[in-house]
């Protein structure tokens, strides 16, 4: 890897375009460097993984509204949309694809400097290559150069401490993947990367307080523009720069100021393109900082029953990292954590209710586990309210750690009983992580996608899409169509404008 130093520069300053982050990135995705084969095949887990959670979710309202607005833009060649046949404008499949992918918060994950769904990459990259009538091999290396520099920007730029929204890493990401899938020149892409950022900056008030359902449709939404521009550069348009150096830039205004300075890792000529390996998916249907404790609530429920009796417990502390006590936890400070009445979006961020519900059923269920009976039911409400979290600086330390064998982005639970006992265990990763109890593999994978797909999609198109995806490297232009599914008992989409 080359380290790229990012910093403001003074509009007089001297600043060669080729040492703009938004070039060199453009130039990771014009290389064209051989897609090694544990990448592909973990592409082809990702791709799966993307199609599952979107069956889990493709009859619920966000994703019907968004299919809905799909629909209503029919295009020829065009891209397929999740759920229904025909073939739709790329940049609306990508919206429609790509909200139905996030609904559920239930794919893959990278954690940093700042956190990221990688697989987000995936609608729009795929969209743009069924309509372009690439193959199987350009959609790989969309796909990889995606995430790449997703992860890439992830591990260097912190967003959420200045509480801009992390798809502000996805705008530059999905750009450039596209680029890397058409075998655009480094201009163009350079100029797609600097619109992409530009529009696609936003507070993290989605997802902060009483969340909304704009929450699954903002990495849609980025996606969406990524599309809009590549299609606008290479048209010979040009878009503000030095996007993220300028000195009304993305660095100065609204990350760290002009005194700012990052270091960036991305891969030098000739270098592949490995990031994704590092990434992880998800179990289950929460958070990615809530997997491990999920987990951890599973194992204490077998070994420690008592704690399920009536009042048993006094009250439970979740020692735990920085960003898990202050954007899922008790740190947060948002009553609505806590509240039986709140959203689906706002109870899959909050740890003290998921780790009550986990407690108490031993499961985690995509619907079951949100639904506003499960939430509302008194005993929940008491052990949720009994339950906090704490952030403990060693933690923290390892959620930061760049050593995979320390990173760990669980904690300690201090369970005090009415008897006068305490009860302590801690967990580092998920069940699921690659150093997990049970780390993910394709049938995991696949499993994941026939469980959730049942009962949306028939068993015969359930196994005709495994089998297509499982050969994606070398899908001829006209098999991508055959990466989507579609369902059964749609629900019609509303009226809109369109």
């Amino acid at each position: 890897m080359q380290t790229s130093t990012v910093r403001p520069h003074r509009s007089e300053e001297v600043f060669p375009r080729e040492e703009h982050l938004a070039w060199r990135i453009a130039e990771v995705a014009a290389d064209p460097v051989p897609v090694d084969d544990d990448v592909a095949e973990m592409v082809v887990n990702r791709v799966i993984d993307n199609a599952a959670v979107a069956a889990a979710s493709v009859r619920r309202a966000p994703v019907v509204a968004a299919r809905g607005q799909a629909e209503a833009h029919p295009a020829a060649p065009g891209a397929t949309v999740f759920g229904i046949p025909g073939r739709f404008s790329p940049e609306w499949a990508a919206w429609a694809n790509g909200t139905a992918v996030r609904e559920l918060d239930f794919h893959d994950t990278f954690l940093a400097a700042e956190y990221s769904h990688p697989g987000d990459n995936i609608p729009p990259v795929l969209a743009v290559a069924q309509h372009a009538g690439a193959d199987g091999a350009a959609l790989l290396r969309g796909i990889v150069t995606g995430y790449e520099v997703q992860i890439d920007l992830a591990r260097a730029i912190s967003l959420h401490a200045h509480k801009i929204d992390h798809v502000a890493h996805l705008g530059p990401s999905a750009a450039a993947g596209i680029g890397a899938l058409l075998g655009l020149p480094v201009e163009t892409i350079y100029q797609a990367i600097g619109q992409a950022l530009h529009t696609t900056t936003a507070t993290r008030q989605s997802r902060k307080g009483e969340i909304s359902t704009w929450k699954a449709s903002a990495p849609a939404f980025a996606g969406k523009a990524a599309i809009e521009a590549v299609d606008r550069a290479m048209r010979g348009q040009t878009s503000p720069a030095p996007i993220w150096e300028g000195e009304d830039g993305v660095i100065a205004q609204l990350l760290d100021g002009p005194d700012a300075r990052y270091e960036v890792p991305l891969p030098g000529p000739g270098e592949p393109k490995r990031a994704i390996l590092a990434s992880f998916t998800k179990e289950h249907s929460a958070e990615y900082q809530a997997q491990a404790w999920i987990d951890l609530a599973r194992r204490l429920r077998a070994e420690h029953p008592e704690i399920l009796e009536p009042g048993a417990v006094r009250r439970i502390v979740l020692h735990t990292s920085h960003h898990t006590h202050f954007v899922i936890g008790s740190g947060a400070n948002d009553p609505q954590k806590y509240d039986p009445t709140a959203s689906r979006e706002t109870l899959d961020h909050s740890i003290p209710y998921i780790v009550a519900v986990a407690l108490q059923d031993g499961v985690w269920d995509h619907a079951a586990s949100y639904a506003p009976e499960r939430a509302a039911r008194p005993d929940t409400v008491a052990l949720w309210r009994s339950i906090t979290t704490a952030e403990d600086p060693e933690w923290t330390r390892r959620y930061h750690s760049t050593d995979p064998a320390e990173q760990a982005f669980g904690g300690r639970a201090e369970i005090d009983l009415a008897d006068g006992r305490t009860i302590t265990a801690e967990i580092a990763v998920a069940d699921a992580h690659p150093l997990g109890a049970r780390p993910f593999a394709r049938a995991d994978y696949v499993a994941k996608f026939r469980t959730l797909a049942a009962g949306v999609v028939e068993p015969e198109e359930i196994e005709r899409f495994l089998a297509v995806a499982q050969r994606l490297p070398e899908l001829a232009p006209d098999e991508l169509a055959g990466l989507t599914f579609t369902a059964t008992g749609l629900p019609a989409a509303p009226k809109g404008l369109f």
